[in-house]
């Protein structure tokens, strides 16, 4: 079963497996580090539940929900 960046919960973590996407979204994501193989830490999420904030490559980046649905996780 595959488990998206979207499903985790606040303190866990895991390793980008594949990320998902066409055109600019995926060339976004790439932009800001998320590439296959990189560690990623779920900090905190907003009150609503969007957006969300991970750490990955030693600093902290804010995704939406919609956004972190197209990265896979182990």
């Amino acid at each position: 079963m595959k488990k998206l960046l979207s499903d985790l919960k606040v303190g866990d973590s895991g390793k980008v497996v594949k990320v998902n996407g066409e055109g600019a979204i995926r060339r976004r994501l790439f932009d800001m580090g998320i590439t296959p193989g990189v560690e990623i830490y779920f900090r905190k999420k907003a009150p609503l539940g969007d957006p969300i904030e991970i750490t990955l490559r030693g600093y902290e980046l804010t995704l939406r929900k919609i956004e972190a649905s197209f990265v896979e996780i182990e």
